[in-house]
């Protein structure tokens, strides 16, 4: 699948105004997951309102006031501990969004680099019916300074998802995203937030969804609250995620065909020490027979596991 990426000269010719006004046949809820955002989320939610017509904070267990200054700016709270999970919380909140029967459904963060005031544009593609999922892109238009290694760390995340989803993105970790209805009925959040948004472009592939990628300009007013190591493992779990539910026969049965190949390999060995010795050698004897067994095990549950995808997709679609 081929995302569609969209400059802002075109999109100045979708009505944007007309896409942000508020109005029951065209619900706009957005969702603002956060944690120890008190500096920024009163004015994030008060901003967002001028768009949308539902606003929900998803607090992550924060521990100063977070919570009650969203609640004080208008906002709805969806609550969670330190024992839940991000995929928990955010699932909840997309559960309570479905309820508003919305057009669109946003995700944006709640620390200001993502600006309220670019709602419109991220939403206006879904409300127009043009995509099912939207991104805001920080390189579309290469507008946005950010440091050079996340450069590369982003560059080098997009190659692997774009190969394993079918679908190329630019910005595949970008947290500032709108979800038509069925998107979001589809699209769950599993593990975090970022190994959602590995998972998403592959899920929105499966299911026939239009992918499109609209300009960002993101606000880096602080230092990122995350390593760039914590975040890419976050990502890279992601992707492991990814290949082993997405791409099944390549996550089983590559390593189970390189494990036959070096069995067979080894095999030839043993069997030419039998030869010449008249005898099996126990250690390369049993070190051959466990990488045949296992790569044989491995390939049938790709084989296996590729086939039952398939049925379930084309049963889901249907």
């Amino acid at each position: 699948m081929v995302v569609q990426q969209v400059e802002t000269e075109t999109l100045a010719n979708f009505d944007l105004f007309a896409t942000s006004s508020k109005s029951t046949a065209q619900t706009l809820v957005v969702l603002i997951p956060c944690h120890n955002q008190e500096r920024f989320i009163g004015s994030v939610v008060l901003k967002a309102r001028e768009h949308a017509d539902r606003v929900i904070v998803v607090d992550k267990g924060s521990t100063d006031t977070t919570a009650a200054i969203a609640r004080s700016a208008g906002a709805t709270i969806v609550e969670g501990d330190k024992t839940s999970t991000d995929a928990a919380v955010m699932n909840v909140a997309f559960k309570q969004a479905l309820e508003f029967d919305p057009k669109a459904v946003i995700i944006m963060d709640g620390d200001w680099q993502r600006m309220s005031e670019q709602l419109p544009m991220v939403s206006a593609p879904v409300l127009n019916g043009e995509a099912d999922l939207v991104v805001g892109s920080r390189y579309v238009e290469n507008t946005v300074d950010i440091p050079h290694k996340r450069v590369i760390g982003h560059w080098a995340l997009n190659s692997v998802i774009d190969t394993l989803s079918e679908v190329s993105m630019m910005d595949s970790q970008s947290g500032f995203r709108a979800f038509s209805k069925q998107a979001a009925e589809k699209i769950s959040t599993g593990g975090s937030v970022f190994t959602a948004n590995s998972e998403q472009p592959s899920t929105a592939n499966d299911h026939k969804l239009k992918v499109m990628e609209v300009p960002l300009t993101v606000h880096n007013t602080e230092v990122p609250k995350r390593s760039v190591v914590n975040h890419g493992m976050q990502a890279f779990n992601g992707v492991l995620k990814l290949v082993s539910q997405h791409r099944p026969l390549l996550f089983f049965g590559v390593p189970g065909l390189l494990s036959l190949l070096i069995g067979l390999v080894m095999g030839f060995a043993v069997m030419g020490t039998y030869q010449v010795e008249g005898s099996f050698p126990t250690l390369l004897t049993l070190g051959t027979a466990l990488l045949l067994i296992n790569g044989t095990v491995a390939t049938f549950t790709g084989i296996i596991l590729h086939t039952l995808r398939g049925y379930v997709i084309d049963y889901a679609t249907r």
